[in-house]
């Protein structure tokens, strides 16, 4: 299970899930590629990682909504030299209610907050797999991790919004999924050398009304949300050799949200 030599890639790498993906990494010893936006604080992550693992730490800025700077991101990888050995694309869109055109009625949802979260959570991944693909050939346990969504798979339920101002774009939705099926996509392309999977986790709680946690809660037969440690193992296990016969894969932690 140890990834001890290896070295692996996260983009969104401050954010929740992506810090816990991070550490996840380094304490079965990788070594890390930390990227994220512009502005982003990286030093509480780098000085919790550093403190508890001894593993080589490297931070790169990139704002994967725009495309050149995608390609100064792969070119900066490629310009390091060394191998990459895994590819964490878990930066994501997701917006928020005071986002115009994002979280409303399908009339009020735009077409270029739509064409944001596409940039983000679908283009971004496969401008990054495709521009680091030779690195993660080269190495003899390549593996691409994509961060999905159960709402890549399933419509909405939106009884668990009543009253909370919360909602579902449309566009994280079709994002997510695309992001599904890119991952198999990419699975039949880069085998046999690299393995591609998704994670796609559920509603992770973040203080949000209470209303919608409780109806979460009955509508999952895990009867709570997640939080990110729940993300710890999926993920350990896609990127070490636990994993080296899977591939194209969508593993939901959800709780069991699918099932019903």
């Amino acid at each position: 299970m140890g990834l001890k030599g290896r070295r692996a890639l996260i983009t969104g790498a401050t954010g929740g899930i992506g810090r816990v993906i991070s550490q996840t990494l380094a304490e079965l010893g990788a070594d890390l590629l930390l990227v994220d936006r512009p502005g982003s604080v990286y030093a509480p992550l780098i000085q919790e990682i550093e403190r508890a693992w001894n593993v080589g730490v490297q931070t790169i800025d990139c704002d994967l909504e725009v495309q050149g700077d995608r390609e100064d991101l792969v070119e900066s990888v490629r310009r390091q030299g060394g191998a990459l050995d895994v590819l964490v694309n878990n930066a994501a869109f997701v917006g928020g209610s005071d986002l115009e055109g994002w979280t409303t009625e399908l009339e009020r949802q735009t077409v270029e907050t739509w064409r944001r979260a596409l940039e983000v959570n679908l283009t971004a991944p496969f401008v990054l797999s495709k521009g680091l693909a030779p690195l993660l050939k080269q190495s003899t346990c390549g593996s691409i991790i994509n961060i999905g969504s159960t709402y890549g798979s399933y419509g909405p339920d939106y009884s668990l919004y009543a009253g909370t101002g919360m909602g579902n774009p449309a566009a994280y939705s079709a994002s997510k999924g695309g992001l599904i099926q890119l991952t198999r996509w990419l699975a039949t392309t880069l085998a046999p050398e690299v393995r591609v999977n998704t994670v796609s986790p559920g509603g992770v709680f973040r203080n949000q009304p209470e209303a919608f946690v409780e109806r979460y809660k009955v509508r999952t037969p895990l009867a709570r949300m997640a939080t990110e440690d729940d993300f710890r193992g999926a993920v350990a296990y896609l990127a070490s050799d636990l994993s080296l016969y899977v591939t194209g894969q969508d593993l939901a932690v959800d709780g069991g949200w699918g099932i019903w």
